[in-house]
């Protein structure tokens, strides 16, 4: 019987062998895939009847468009700044 700590060019159960190539290793000369991610507004909505203001992301995550009050009408928040274009 050999014994595999005599023979340092006989793998053992617990250890992988040298020559082995690993799997999981990156591959450092590929580049990272870049991924364009669209520009996302922070769209405020208040509630009609109590003025609840909520953001488009949290409504996206209930299951139903409804105001912790229980109704179901939002307008959208406006900037109060009024844009004038002048006419050609």
């Amino acid at each position: 019987m050999v014994d595999a700590q005599a023979d340092p060019d006989v793998p053992t159960a617990d250890a992988p062998a040298v020559d082995a190539p690993v799997a999981d290793a990156p591959d450092v000369d590929a580049p990272a895939p870049q991924f364009e991610t669209p520009e996302k507004f922070d769209v405020i909505y208040s509630c009609l009847r109590c003025a609840t203001d909520v953001s488009a992301v949290e409504l996206e995550r209930l299951p139903e468009i409804k105001c912790i009050c229980g109704f179901r009408v939002f307008v959208k928040n406006r900037p109060p700044v009024v844009k004038s274009v002048r006419a050609v």
